[in-house]
């Protein structure tokens, strides 16, 4: 096995060990970027002669006995929405021409704090606003998309041109590309990660989070991320934590007995392909073996979820554009112009009315966890559409398009601010990845990824997307 093949887990463990040398997981990764990036596009610049500097920096600490942390010479892919002082960050928009960050970003900086390696910036769709990431292709299928709007970071990591990657997610664009690219994507608790120096999409929806091959990955990188910061307004004074499964005494194993997990009987598995519901409930069977409870739940208010998603997305986005869509329009793309352009019809009285469904909303699901500790469901309800494909046509003969297919099973975790993994639950007859979602109690990120990590630990090691 070669090292841009390894797991961030085991490139730690690695390290750690003496066994490799972050310069010989670095290049590795390089080569490798060299190798198949003309194939995917997910990078929008790979900072290649610094990530070496770094690499060597990391080997000399690493040599004296000086590791930071787990992350302490891992290369990683950020999202470019995501600050790093002196370098571009463009949202992979025209828009951006030119502008270079001042400062770190806080997770930038907290990333560095802790050994991490930067490789680049990731592609996303153009200022996260939307679920394709059009110039990016899927990891498995280069006809396919790669999903949004963190489609970069994922394919990055499915790929193994970057160890591990951050995303932002505001209604499903962690774990929609990850669950696409047949990665995990975790979106924690809203507040629980700061978005001090992130491009924003949506205020009340954004979320920031990590992209990995394991589960036990996204706990060593939220581990890092997690934490107060007064920048953020939303920041949450919670204590910064070890998120690693067992390290709070719960176990790391694969015995789930006691844990209840909820199957809904609504909502989740309405529109959804045969295939992808096939290996979600097959999923949530190897749950219920592992020693849990399933328990049958009735999703509230869904009429409503689509509608307050958008109605608080819409008008927030346009509020933070307003001044470049006055002055230069003609710099977007044609359809986050159109998006952004809707925001400014919508009336006021539409966006009380979302944050008022919004908090209704969030009641209705804090009842509902109530009485289970996780709800398992599909991450998206169908896998990577052919690039240029804008609509999904179910057997029913209804036709849905294929952003609101997408954001459909995702959006409630935004809308509520819990937190949601989307986890790879096999692939599809035509070898595309499928994913599994499992939503909890807010700062129950812990829970979540102890669920994950025991249904990963009966499934075969994936391997890396097979990209010619």
């Amino acid at each position: 096995m070669q090292p841009f093949e390894l797991s961030l887990t085991a490139a730690a463990d690695a390290i750690q060990a003496r066994q490799l040398s972050p310069v010989e997981l670095v290049d590795s990764v390089l080569d490798r970027i060299e190798k198949v990036e003309p194939h995917l596009h997910a990078y929008v610049t790979v900072t290649a002669d610094q990530a070496r500097r770094a690499a060597r920096e990391a080997a000399n600490d690493a040599a004296a006995g000086r590791l930071r942390s787990p992350l302490h010479g891992i290369p990683m892919g950020l999202k470019d929405l995501i600050d790093v002082a002196g370098a571009a960050t463009s949202a992979s928009s025209r828009v951006r021409a030119g502008h270079r960050a001042d400062a770190d970003s806080t997770v930038a900086a907290r990333l560095s704090t802790a050994g991490a390696v930067l490789l680049g910036k990731t592609h996303t769709h153009e200022f996260a606003y939307g679920l394709t990431t059009p110039q990016t292709n899927n990891a498995w299928n280069r006809d396919r998309i790669a999903g949004g709007s963190s489609g970069g970071s994922a394919v990055a990591v499915a790929a193994g041109t970057a160890t591990f990657a951050l995303g932002t997610d505001t209604g499903g664009s962690i774990r929609v590309p990850a669950a696409l690219n047949g990665v995990v994507g975790l979106k924690p608790t809203y507040g629980l990660v700061p978005r001090t120096g992130i491009t924003s999409l949506s205020w009340s929806l954004d979320h920031v989070g990590p992209i990995t091959r394991t589960v036990e990955d996204a706990a060593l990188v939220l581990s890092a991320l997690a934490g107060h910061d007064p920048g953020d307004p939303a920041s949450l004074t919670a204590p910064r934590a070890d998120y690693r499964p067992g390290a709070t005494g719960a176990g790391a194993g694969a015995d789930l007995t006691g844990l209840r997990v909820g199957v809904p009987r609504n909502y989740y598995f309405d529109h959804v392909d045969a295939e992808v519901e096939a290996a979600v409930r097959h999923a949530i069977d190897q749950l219920q073996a592992l020693g849990a409870q399933l328990v049958e739940v009735e999703i509230p208010m869904t009429r409503y979820i689509q509608a307050t998603q958008w109605g608080l997305m819409v008008p927030e986005a346009t509020a933070y554009h307003e001044q470049t869509l006055r002055t230069a329009p003609e710099l977007y793309q044609a359809d986050v112009r159109i998006l952004l352009e809707a925001g400014q019809l919508m009336p006021a009285g539409d966006y009380l009315h979302a944050q008022r469904a919004r908090t209704l909303m969030q009641q209705a699901w804090a009842r509902l966890l109530d009485d289970v500790d996780v709800i398992a469901a599909p991450t998206v309800p169908a896998t990577a559409v052919a690039a240029g494909e804008e609509t999904i046509t179910w057997p029913d003969g209804t036709v849905e398009s294929a952003s609101d297919a997408y954001v459909r099973l995702s959006a409630p975790a935004n809308i509520t601010g819990i937190p949601s993994l989307s986890v790879p639950v096999g692939l599809d007859a035509a070898g595309l990845p499928m994913g599994m979602q499992l939503l909890g109690r807010p700062l129950e990120e812990g829970v979540l990824l102890r669920v994950g990590h025991a249904y990963e630990q009966t499934q075969p090691v994936r391997e890396l997307a097979p990209v010619a």
